[in-house]
């Protein structure tokens, strides 16, 4: 390993230790926020430490088994030469994890998120899709033991809904999520199609990261026009006779939030209030990647929602995302929650991309 990359992980123990000690004062375990935030960055160190350590002790056992294989012990130097091999293909792997550990940190990642789920071309059958969409992800949140609470709903007229907000919370959930924005095209019969054509479909995706307060962009109240209306659909009595839900306009870009699915005006306003300071998040960082057109070549979509990136064909059980090329006729699995089947393969290829990149830059 090159001596750069052995003096930054050397730097990371001591961060390390420095975090452990702070995590220990009076002020920080005050300070809530902080102490979140310190407690994130020492539970991400703990795993390039701990995978340090074993690199080091992996390092040092191969030289001892060089050292015995070129010894004159005809006993060592058996049980080295079985050894060796398993060790130095071990010594590699750990090699690149550090490498992938080292990459980058996008704080955001480690957020919670919002995503929105909008039928498109299709009709009823796109809003049938996205239903379907919305409990794939549901179902993925509990096997990710993450928490899925509803924004907003809006239910198709055949089934299914027409766009769907939900807040997904959860260690690493817009890490994960970020990587399903974008366009999702279906293609399948339809119950009504009596000919039995394959229809195309689509729904887009938007995901957003939940963003703290202290790094929220500053809103004036002025700019908010805020309605309050009768909320519709399920949730008992309650909810159908008071003006509990709320829209929230914000005037100078003309973003609209809804928010009916808590049980008080006051916590609904909550909800919409942190739906907005992410889309309004989003839209800043646009601005500021709107020069960096290359980006648009790597496999993380900008996440516009003109950007296709799967495609789930169900006569043949097949679903494919366009970003690497990627074929999995498990469709089925798929969209019982099993969704790291599809996800894992697109986050390794972002990795390679970003080790690439950080190679030719020397950086590693």
């Amino acid at each position: 390993m090159q001596e750069s990359i052995l003096r930054r992980l050397d730097s990371i123990v001591e961060r390390h230790q420095e975090v452990e000690q702070l995590l220990a004062q009076p002020d920080v375990i005050a300070d809530q926020e902080k102490f979140r935030e310190l407690n994130r960055e020492y539970s991400r160190l703990q795993v390039m430490v701990d995978t340090y350590k074993e690199f080091k002790t992996c390092s040092s056992d191969l030289e001892e088994m060089e050292m015995m294989l070129s010894g004159d012990d005809e006993e060592m130097r058996a049980m080295a030469e079985e050894e060796v091999g398993p060790t130095r293909e071990r010594l590699e792997k750990l090699e690149h994890d550090l490498q992938i550990l080292l990459l980058p940190h996008d704080e955001r990642d480690d957020c919670n998120c919002f995503v929105e789920i909008r039928a498109g071309t299709g009709g009823d059958e796109a809003a049938l899709f996205a239903g379907e969409l919305f409990r794939l992800y549901t179902k993925y949140c509990e096997q990710k033991h993450w928490t899925l609470d509803v924004v907003s709903i809006s239910e198709g007229e055949m089934g299914g809904c027409k766009e769907v907000i939900a807040k997904l919370s959860g260690e690493g959930a817009y890490g994960y999520m970020k990587f399903e924005s974008g366009g999702h095209r279906v293609q399948r019969v339809p119950e009504t199609e009596s000919q039995g054509r394959v229809h195309t479909s689509a729904c887009t995706v938007m995901v957003l990261p939940e963003i703290p307060p202290s790094k929220a962009p500053e809103i004036n109240p002025a700019d908010l026009r805020i309605d309050t209306f009768r909320a519709s659909g399920a949730g008992g009595q309650h909810i159908n006779k008071t003006d509990s839900a709320i829209r929230i306009t914000h005037i100078p870009t003309g973003l609209v939030v809804e928010c009916q699915d808590q049980r008080s005006q006051h916590s609904n306003r909550a909800r919409a209030m942190e739906v907005l300071v992410s889309r309004l998040a989003k839209l800043e960082e646009d601005k500021r990647n709107a020069t960096l057109a290359e980006q648009r070549q790597s496999v993380f979509s900008s996440g516009d929602r003109s950007d296709r990136i799967r495609t789930y064909n169900f006569p043949q059980s097949r679903v494919t995302d366009h970003r690497i090329n990627l074929t999995l006729y498990r469709l089925n699995e798929v969209m019982e929650g099993k969704l790291d089947l599809i996800l894992q393969p697109v986050i390794e290829e972002y990795q390679a991309e970003q080790l690439a990149a950080m190679a030719q830059q020397g950086a590693l």
